[in-house]
């Protein structure tokens, strides 16, 4: 895997965007002035710190090509994209820009109110250097991109925050820009408008437009990125394939949090009062649930795709036959799967009078990273001995990125005419080679 905190230098005509040494600094005011009264009487403030939102940063972005910034809040990237807009000046740097820029940053920030959405189409569209007549030819398919209908004769005023920002996201990308840049407004309008939003992104990556683009969603990066930058507090931490990036990031946000995790962690103890009541005739009880995902036990944080246990200890009061259960239930409420001793055909178990443990092992975890509860039961022929409904919690994170959807993986093969489908590795290719 190359991840690298520069960039080689590109050939020119290979080259829409080249940023070298780029570095933006604000100044934050240590004693603000907040009327006018105080600042014609006591002046300006002299007293202010200055912070570099960037330092540094260098990268080149080729044409035709989708280049995504990746980082968390405060990391610089939407102040690089509104430099990269010509919204913002550089302290410190060169940035070179090959070819006509369309910013969605803000839509709908150059509206006027009293203005109807027909009369703000010229107004923005002319602001994004268009003239009159190829505004004139590109206004029917603004209008229908928009799905604003008859309200595009209207005052924008009027308008809801949806109809507002799907006429400026329409706006832009049908201005057919050469450089387009996106700052985490994809996903605009219902459910229809951002399947439309997704297609004329992916025309426009067809049409050879080179696309720059912020998102917190690493799956959505990953799917349409090329290359992408990691920023940390201001500064390059990689640069690279987006896979490898989104890879790298993702190992330092889960060792992050790990970091502030206990070494040991408190067990998950059910015998004081669980997240819900608990019920059941109480011959046999859990004492205690347990996640051991290879690193400390009562680990609540676990990795998607590797070994994962977890274990059961309970107490029976008298020699009982029973049935154990775990159900893993998503925050969304879904409960994902429902595991137990009968549907695994061992049926019910023989405990004898006193403590034991039950275990129940996975050698990879299907889940994909999200929050989850687990759900606990013992029972025998419907009559329950004890149930916890959703006592214990369950952080599932990745160390790549998923490329499915959905909330779990399918562990099947794909085949092409009857032949099992190969990998990059079964190929021989070198997937962790330098590229």
């Amino acid at each position: 895997m190359k991840v690298t905190g520069t960039t080689e230098p590109l050939e020119p005509k290979d080259v829409a965007i080249s940023v070298r040494d780029l570095g933006k600094m604000f100044q934050l005011a240590r004693d603000k002035r907040t009327s006018l009264k105080e600042r014609l009487v006591r002046g300006r403030s002299a007293k202010h710190d200055d912070f570099w939102a960037l330092r540094g940063v260098s990268f080149d972005v080729e044409r035709g090509t989708t280049f995504g910034l990746i980082g968390h809040n405060g990391s610089g990237k939407s102040t690089l994209l509104k430099i990269l807009a010509g919204v913002y000046r550089q302290t410190e740097g060169s940035i070179v820009a090959d070819g006509r820029v369309s910013a969605l940053l803000e839509l709908g920030a150059g509206f006027h109110g009293d203005l109807t959405g027909r009369e703000n189409i010229y107004l923005n569209a002319s602001i994004l250097g268009l003239s009159r007549r190829q505004i004139d030819e590109k206004i029917d398919e603004i209008i229908d991109f928009s799905g604003i209908g008859d309200f595009i004769d209207v005052p924008v005023k009027v308008y809801s925050s949806g109809m507002y920002v799907r006429l400026g996201f329409s706006i832009a990308v049908t201005v057919d820009p050469e450089i387009l840049i996106v700052d985490e407004i994809i996903a605009v309008g219902d459910e229809e408008f951002q399947r439309k939003c997704f297609d004329h992104l992916y025309k426009l990556r067809q049409r050879g437009t080179t696309i720059v683009l912020v998102t917190h969603s690493l799956s959505l990066a990953a799917e349409l990125c090329d290359q992408a930058i990691w920023l940390d507090h201001g500064v390059v931490k990689g640069i690279g394939d987006v896979r490898d990036v989104v890879d790298a990031y993702l190992g330092d946000v889960n060792a992050n949090e790990l970091a502030r995790k206990p070494l040991e962690p408190e067990p998950l103890e059910v015998t004081g009062v669980p997240k819900s009541p608990r019920r059941g005739s109480g011959e046999v009880r859990v004492d205690e649930l347990r996640i051991l995902a290879g690193r400390a036990e009562s680990d609540e944080l676990v990795l998607a795709d590797a070994p994962c246990t977890v274990r059961i200890e309970y107490t029976a009061k008298a020699d009982v036959l029973a049935e154990f259960g775990l159900a893993f239930i998503h925050e969304s409420g879904v409960t994902v799967a429902g595991p137990n001793t009968t549907a695994g055909k061992f049926g019910l178990i023989q405990l004898d009078a006193g403590s034991g443990v039950i275990e129940y092992h996975l050698d990879s975890l299907p889940l994909h990273p999200g929050q989850y509860t687990i759900s606990a039961a013992i029972v025998a022929h419907g009559h329950i001995y004890d149930y916890l409904d959703r006592a214990f919690d369950l952080l599932v994170r990745a160390e790549s990125t998923v490329q499915e959807p959905g909330m779990v993986t399918f562990a099947g093969t794909w085949r092409h005419n009857g032949v099992v489908v190969k990998t990059a590795l079964d190929h021989g290719a070198d997937v962790n080679a330098d590229s």
